[in-house]
């Protein structure tokens, strides 16, 4: 975890260029005022043009968008998280974050300005971010203490406005903790959640959430994605850096290359269907995120390598129609058949295959030499 974390400190220490930060002013009527945003969009935004992407809404902008946009741009380096537009709400103005979070003493519920702003975020502020920019259906919202408890309003609603949540010390309003987790049992949709506190975290505050983890851990509901973390070594201040990766990873688990892990415990494992766990595992992150990804050159070379190892090889028909559609003008399609027919007894078709490929795009590790060599290697067989 230490080595993550200077990672994301020395990211952040270093623009990143391709990307596209600017400050606007939202009007609001809700309010009665201007809200100041932050707005950060992908490196890819503008190169391409028909990709959406998840919205990530951060209360307390004023210092979270700083580590968030480290951890972000370390996971999307390594291809672990997905680019996302980022929006950060400027909260740091007299005392403008206590004033947005208000919340009625007696019935937990917001009020004065609380209620006034809850409704700028989602009758104002979202469609406004969605009408300007190309926004994937998946929307997370994330806050630090009065904030983060304020952030779990949005979960009281019959269909809630969020996918994801990420609440870290969370001052909660009064009952949340007992609420809460009844939201989180009845809700009928996805729903991921993250929070934290830490042994260094303020008492009053620890209890409280200690108590919303022991009722919402006890929740068996097959679309809730909960997740809850208690650091040792960290104060109300530093579980940020130490919540951040942890709740994006959590979230975005799926998104993930195959590891050597999964490949192991997982996928070689299996008697059979090894393309259709390949298929699965990205039709279940596009409904998650809700835009389609195409599948990763290295999630093929793993299953091929679990076909071969199970010598399961009539799953390489399929495996070769699957490549055909996410990379339609490269070798892999072609070489694929070849590795069957090849492994399967029938030289002559696998030559065939080999030069077949020979003529399409390289890509990755597949080479035109390599196909060459494969197809005369056979014809002098």
């Amino acid at each position: 975890m230490k080595k993550f974390l200077l990672a994301i400190v020395i990211l952040m220490s270093f623009p990143a260029l391709s990307q596209e930060t600017m400050t606007d002013t939202i009007i609001s009527q809700k309010l009665n005022e201007a809200r100041e945003i932050t707005v950060t969009l992908p490196a890819s935004y503008q190169s391409n043009s028909a990709k959406k992407y998840p919205l990530l809404l951060l209360l307390d902008g004023d210092y979270l968008l700083s580590p968030f946009l480290g951890a972000l741009n370390y996971g999307a380096y390594w291809d672990d998280l997905p680019e996302m537009i980022i929006v950060g709400i400027s909260q740091n103005k007299n005392n403008e974050r206590e004033d947005d979070s208000m919340s009625d003493s007696s019935t937990g519920l917001p009020e004065k300005k609380g209620t006034f702003f809850y409704e700028f975020i989602g009758m104002e502020l979202l469609p406004a971010i969605e009408k300007k920019y190309r926004v994937a259906p998946f929307k997370i919202i994330a806050g630090h203490d009065t904030t983060a408890g304020f952030l779990n309003f949005f979960l009281y609603k019959d269909q809630p406005l969020f996918n994801a949540y990420i609440s870290m010390s969370p001052e909660l309003p009064t009952e949340m903790e007992i609420r809460l987790p009844q939201r989180l049992a009845s809700i009928s949709t996805p729903i991921f959640y993250y929070h934290s506190t830490a042994d260094g975290d303020v008492k009053k505050m620890r209890d409280r959430i200690l108590a919303l983890h022991e009722s919402a851990s006890a929740i068996k509901r097959e679309g809730l994605n909960y997740k809850f973390d208690n650091f040792a070594d960290a104060s109300h201040y530093s579980l940020v850096l130490h919540s951040i990766p942890k709740a994006l990873y959590q979230f975005f688990s799926s998104y993930q290359p195959i590891s050597s892990a999964e490949f192991a415990e997982k996928i070689v494992t299996l008697p059979s269907g090894y393309v259709d766990y390949l298929e699965n595992r990205y039709t279940v992150l596009e409904e998650a995120l809700g835009y389609k990804m195409q599948i990763r050159y290295n999630d093929f070379k793993a299953i091929e390598a679990a076909i071969i190892r199970n010598k399961a090889y009539n799953e390489f028909d399929k495996l070769s129609d699957l490549a055909r559609k996410h990379y339609p003008n490269t070798m892999l399609s072609d070489y694929h058949m070849a590795v069957m027919y090849e492994n399967t007894g029938d030289l002559k078709r696998a030559q065939k295959s080999y030069m077949k490929a020979f003529n399409k795009e390289e890509i990755g590790d597949l080479t035109k030499d390599m196909m060459f060599d494969r197809a005369d290697a056979l014809k002098k067989m």
